[in-house]
Parts: structure tokens; C-alpha cells; sequence
């Protein structure tokens, strides 16, 4: 903390004294079926205070909200639309190492997104991944008996 920070933490007229909250991305999945559902939606989130840009992607039954916002207070602001809104729970499906283990492949998800399930990641100790990088051209002491 500097100087001028230090000094223009007492000069300042507001009355709450709390850091401002980090920049921050949330993507909300919000079912909309029509431009009227998009507009309410879009004016709603818009209107906050903190909040820098809002896309909205109807195809996709998504929202993305990016600035200075609690994403708590962000999906209740959505849900007092009367949308039912939920926090974003996919991912691309080339992140994933099994996409199609049970619960991560959904019918419902966008193309190219899986569930964001525990099970479609591997665990971090497994062997899988440093048996192949054994034989890979990526690794300069790989085995060349071929």
C-alpha cells in the first residue's frame, strides 16, 4: 500500500469503507424462447451496478456477465425475471479427458459442451497420461526403438 493509497483511504466521502469487489466472468444458462425474454433478461442484469458488459447468447440458453459483480446477487437478479436460471454447468467437451462417462454427457447441453462432472476429469496421480508422454515426439528422451 502507498502512500497516496494510505492518504486517499482517509480523504475519501463515502461512508463504507470495503475494497472493491474483483473482476469477474459469470456465465448463467437461463431458458429463453423469444427476443422478449432476451431483452427482459439482458435490462435486468444491465441495470446493476458494477457491471460492464452483458451478452446474451439465446441459442446457446446462455448468459455472460462480466465486471465488478457478485455472481450470487447476478443469478438472483436473473431469477427475478421468472426465468428459471442456474449457474453455467458445462464446459467444452475437448477439455475433458472422458466425455462420455455417465452424467457428463447430457442431451439438453449446447453442441460441443459436457457437464462439468468430478468423474470426466482423471485423478491427478494417474498413469495414463505419463505412459504415453513415454513414446510421445514431445519429449526429448522419449524411447526411440521404433
Amino acid at each position: 500500500m502507498g502512500a497516496l493509497d494510505y492518504l486517499s483511504y482517509f480523504c475519501t466521502v463515502t461512508s463504507s469503507r470495503s475494497k472493491r469487489k474483483p473482476m469477474q466472468t459469470v456465465e448463467i444458462k437461463v431458458k429463453m424462447d423469444c427476443d422478449g425474454c432476451k431483452r427482459r433478461v439482458k435490462n435486468a442484469v444491465k441495470s446493476m451496478k458494477g457491471v460492464k458488459t452483458v451478452e446474451v447468447i439465446p441459442k446457446e440458453s446462455r448468459v455472460t456477465v462480466s465486471g465488478y459483480v457478485d455472481p450470487n446477487k447476478v443469478l438472483k437478479r436473473v431469477k427475478s425475471t421468472g426465468k428459471r436460471a442456474e449457474f453455467w454447468p458445462y464446459i467444452p467437451h475437448n477439455l475433458v479427458y472422458y466425455p462420455y462417462v455417465s452424467q457428463a454427457y447430457d442431451k439438453r447441453a449446447p453442441s460441443g459442451y459436457v457437464r462439468n462432472v468430478v468423474q470426466a476429469v482423471p485423478a491427478p496421480n494417474g498413469t495414463e497420461e505419463k505412459i504415453t508422454y513415454l513414446f510421445s515426439d514431445d519429449n526429448p528422451n522419449a524411447c526411440s526403438i521404433m
